[in-house]
């Protein structure tokens, strides 16, 4: 499987929490379209179904990342 670059992966959760909390805020029908590209690109960069597989998928590639490390699940 390919892998997608750390950076990429990390701009895209950045990005991802971003348009999370401003459609949280303000709910505009950008936002929502925004995140849903930004969701399938981190499913199709992250080899996942969902977007909440994906984001922590991404952070564990991301450099620093603990394997051991499942507090991420919870969420």
């Amino acid at each position: 499987m390919l892998m997608a670059h750390p950076v990429l992966l990390k701009d895209l959760t950045e990005e991802y929490e971003a348009l999370a909390l401003l459609h949280a805020q303000q709910g505009a029908d950008e936002v929502r379209q925004r995140m849903d590209d930004v969701a399938y690109t981190l499913c199709i960069s992250t080899g996942t179904g969902d977007v909440d597989s994906a984001l922590i998928a991404a952070r564990h590639q991301l450099p620093g990342a603990r394997p051991e490390d499942d507090s991420l699940l919870g969420a």
